[in-house]
């Protein structure tokens, strides 16, 4: 383990520590009856593009249930606004730095703001974090709700796990009990929200790699640590591909790094732009890739994607829209693998 994981790891257990026995979201309020829910605030304070596309169908939930409300967002880093850059009930977007003390002024200042600000809810959209509990203890709101997991939610639904549902159903839950809103609905999905203009410009982009009619199978080989596979596993895996789907296009989307498990030895297409990727995924027939925040923006923009899985949890973080699923590489073979995304391809 590395010096910087090593202070993460320490940092990580004090701050679990200090907030361990923050978290009482009810504690005996009741709504009035004529109770206006007007500004609301969802804190996330982490930067990675995976988990804020993960926010993104509990802040279509929170639009949906309060429609006429303002949200603002509590993040980190500087992603966020190019997620949610088409979202109209946003208002403000309180961005901590990526690195706080590299810019500790403006990490203090981001906490600050909380305060100056009145909301009638706030949410913690994560309770397994430790600066979300935090941030809501924080805020100056009379409705507050650090994200509780509850265990008779999760032998009710069987998709409870997962990270962009289940603070949906506790939401729903707290909601319901201190008499705000009661929400049965089907759960929103991922959502990028792209322009129509955006996604001509995807179908544009991708115009010039394949040249023809051909629906196209889209891969991305890169992924962190133990979730990324070898450059064998992905030379197998593609000549098995090739040899099944042969009249597709088989491309590849190369990470920010510029790198390629296949070597480059497939047709590719590169971009540092989050929204320019959607606009191309969204015009591909099929999305495959190891889990990380792309397979997450595939699936957010409604593309059928297929999740590998070998170290993480697919029950918590598998791609999330009613054309996609994860495969458990560690038990499924190739000749398997091939069977299920001809599923998602008819």
């Amino acid at each position: 383990m590395t010096t910087k994981k090593k202070i993460n790891v320490f940092r990580k257990k004090i701050m679990q520590g200090l907030t361990k026995n923050i978290g009482k979201s009810k504690a005996g309020l009741k709504a009035d009856k004529d109770v206006k829910i007007n500004r609301i605030l969802i804190s996330r304070p982490n930067h990675r593009l995976g988990n804020l596309l993960l926010l993104t169908p509990l802040v279509q939930e929170v639009a949906n249930t309060f429609p006429d409300s303002k949200i603002d967002l509590f993040v980190k880093g500087g992603v966020t606004p190019i997620i949610y850059k088409n979202y109209e009930n946003i208002d403000r977007i309180i961005q901590l730095p990526k690195k706080p003390f590299s810019s500790l002024g403006k990490y203090i200042k981001g906490w600050f703001q909380l305060k100056f600000r009145r909301y009638d809810l706030a949410i913690n959209a994560n309770h397994g974090s430790s600066s979300g509990r935090l941030s809501i203890l924080f805020t100056n709101s009379k409705f507050k709700f650090f994200g509780e997991s509850d265990e008779t939610l999760a032998s009710k639904y069987s998709d409870y796990n997962h990270d962009a549902k289940k603070n949906i159903y506790n939401l729903r839950s707290y909601l319901k009990e201190i008499g705000l809103a009661e929400n049965t609905s089907k759960l929103p999905t991922l959502k990028l929200q792209l322009d129509p203009e955006e996604i001509k410009n995807g179908k544009a982009n991708l115009d010039k790699i394949i040249q023809n009619d051909k629906k196209t199978i889209c891969l991305f080989t890169n992924a962190t640590g133990a979730k990324c596979y070898s450059e064998e596993w992905w030379n197998a895996f593609y000549d098995k591909l090739k040899a099944t789907f042969p009249d597709y296009n088989i491309i590849e989307l190369l990470p920010v790094e510029n790198i390629s498990k296949l070597n480059f030895k497939i047709p590719n297409f590169y971009s540092t732009d989050i929204r320019e990727m959607g606009g191309f995924l969204a015009n591909t027939a099929v999305f495959i890739a190891a889990d990380n925040g792309v397979m997450h923006l595939s699936s957010a923009v409604n593309t059928p994607t297929v999740g590998l899985f070998s170290v993480t949890d697919e029950t918590a973080y598998k791609p999330y829209n009613d054309k996609s699923f994860s495969i458990n590489t560690n038990e499924t073979d190739l000749d398997q693998m091939m069977e299920l995304i001809k599923t998602t391809l008819i």
